[in-house]
């Protein structure tokens, strides 16, 4: 029988969301990966990507995430980055502005932001 993780995904300012899960998975810089319970400890820089929890019934949350860190210890999983949206807070438009705007000022860091957030909206 799968085992459970504790996770909360933390934002600069909130909690952006916090509870059971069996997966987590996540894009470091080492690539992408996935936490199970029972994994080996550890602490991982985050790139701005996908995070993606899976709750004991099936269900996925979805978020959007910049540069941060991953840790990984006792069954607990913290994902914390300044830069932190679920699916159902990111406004498309917006974002396809915000992307425009980056791409015009080379801003790679702002532009590799705003396609993460594109990725969660468009994930099935």
């Amino acid at each position: 029988m799968a085992g459970t993780l504790q996770v909360e995904l933390v934002a600069a300012d909130r909690v952006v969301w916090s509870g059971e899960a069996v997966r987590v998975l996540a894009r470091t810089a080492s690539g992408d990966l996935g936490v199970l319970a029972n994994h080996a400890p550890l602490l991982s820089v985050l790139v701005p990507g996908v995070v993606e929890i899976e709750a004991p019934g099936g269900d996925r949350v979805r978020a959007a995430v910049g540069e941060g860190f991953l840790s990984v210890a006792d069954n607990r999983v913290s994902v914390l980055s300044e830069d932190t949206f679920l699916a159902e807070e990111i406004d498309e438009s917006a974002v396809r502005a915000d992307l425009d705007q980056a791409l015009a000022d080379g801003d790679d860091a702002a532009a590799s932001r705003a396609e993460a957030k594109l990725r969660v909206l468009h994930r099935s």
